[in-house]
């Protein structure tokens, strides 16, 4: 992974360059999606000690070469990620087909420097996209720009010569990805150093993957707007754009055996939270050893993701913008009139919302079906007769139905409310 570019929330984008289907069809099952699987996954896998070890450790690439005599992954290790991104409430996944290391994971023509012609002998390619479909999964591949292994992946921003041949090679590889697997979902580009958008030929390359894969959604990292943006390891929503944040579990993108710095099971459902209420998706990465096994770790956080987004996931999937945000210790999502409020500091029996403007009809625990009873003013809705402790991990979601579009104005509150007359003893 590189720097994510961080175009600033809504649903529409610009036109992409050339090609491809209605934009809003192509769009509409991502849109509804919200959560998916990031895959980074190659020899620096072997290692453990981060997928940017060549670059950083200063590996030279005779001595890196040597990682793929090592790399023999167990077979179809993809259908584990697949069962469990299908378990976390996972609707698409994204595999590192070429990462910075210039390592293709699929059988190329183009190089012997792939996992088909390696000690693997095998196309990973394949095997994770049979996975993820058998999941019924959408599919998505990364690839990235950025090669530290081809000779002219560096000399290319300055000799013509090799800019040519570097990009022809590229757009090769690019064609081969969207040509031998069927129809793909997802393309994501990554790092398109050194080069210009006009240096790659961008354009050009995704109007040919927009003729083969006429349904496929790109995202910026060519250097082009394309359907979405890509902000990393932090959510911002875009404006006037469609987004996607992509994070870690820890702080290491490809496997690092001693990155124990894991998010919470509430970290995550927090974050897909905050990415579905202001119009975007959430890329949760996994680092799969190099055998293909899954740090017990993710497992485990997504395993319990999972429970939460069965329980809850209708408050997730296909909601619209929700205009209601402010609570010091709630999120919002919104479907219709139904406002979502999904509280991850439980405060007790009582649950209070200042500002909603919009007249509450009813309210339920959204995981169990209880009625919530509650009182209404011009200034709070004050939910009551609740447990004392949170009755649902890691987050309670309460789902409140209102006359009309849940809207919030707590500027209101602080003007209008009455307070005390002067000299009124306290």
């Amino acid at each position: 992974m590189g720097a994510g570019a961080s175009l600033a929330s809504g649903y529409a984008s610009p036109q992409a360059a050339g090609g491809g289907t209605d934009e809003a069809a192509r769009m509409r099952w991502w849109h509804e999606a919200r959560f998916g699987m990031f895959i980074h996954w190659g020899l620096y896998s072997v290692l453990g000690r981060h997928e940017w070890a060549m670059e950083n450790e200063g590996i030279p690439v005779a001595e890196y070469e040597l990682l793929a005599k090592r790399f023999q992954p167990e077979p179809n290790a993809a259908r584990a990620w697949a069962k469990l991104a299908k378990a976390a409430g996972q609707k698409y996944m994204v595999m590192t087909t070429k990462h910075h290391e210039g390592f293709c994971l699929w059988n190329t023509k183009l190089t012997n420097y792939c996992a088909a012609k390696q000690a693997c002998g095998r196309d990973l390619v394949a095997e994770f996209v049979e996975a993820a479909r058998s999941e019924g999964l959408r599919v998505g591949f990364y690839y990235s720009l950025m090669d530290w292994h081809h000779p002219d992946g560096a000399r290319c921003a300055h000799d013509e010569a090799a800019r040519r041949r570097f990009v022809d090679y590229t757009q090769g590889l690019v064609r081969e990805l969207c040509t031998n697997y069927g129809k793909l979902d997802v393309l994501w580009y990554d790092v398109n150093w050194p080069l210009t958008p006009e240096g790659w030929e961008s354009a050009k390359m995704n109007r040919m993957v927009r003729e083969l894969q006429p349904e496929i959604i790109i995202n910026n990292r060519s250097g082009l707007p394309e359907d979405f943006s890509t902000p990393e390891q932090h959510i911002e929503a875009a404006k006037n754009h469609s987004w996607e944040a992509c994070m870690t579990m820890n702080d290491s993108w490809g496997y690092q055996r001693t990155d124990d710095d894991w998010k919470t099971p509430k970290t995550i459902v927090r974050n897909v939270i905050t990415c579905a209420r202001d119009g975007g998706n959430y890329l949760l990465n996994i680092g799969p050893r190099a055998d293909g096994s899954i740090p017990e770790e993710s497992v485990e956080i997504l395993t319990r993701t999972g429970q939460w987004m069965q329980r809850n996931g209708t408050s997730v999937y296909d909601i619209e913008p929700c205009q209601v945000k402010r609570s010091a210790f709630a999120n919002f999502t919104r479907k219709g009139n139904t406002l979502y409020v999904h509280v991850h500091f439980w405060p007790g029996e009582t649950v209070s919302i200042g500002g909603l403007t919009s007249k509450v009809k009813s309210a339920r625990l959204l995981a169990s079906g209880r009625q919530v009873s509650f009182e209404q003013t011009e200034f709070r809705v004050e939910f009551q007769g609740l447990p004392a402790a949170a009755p649902d991990d890691p987050v309670t979601t309460i789902a409140v139905e209102c006359d009309s579009e849940p809207l919030q104005d707590t500027m209101a509150i602080r003007e209008n409310r009455p307070r005390r007359g002067v000299g009124v003893d306290l």
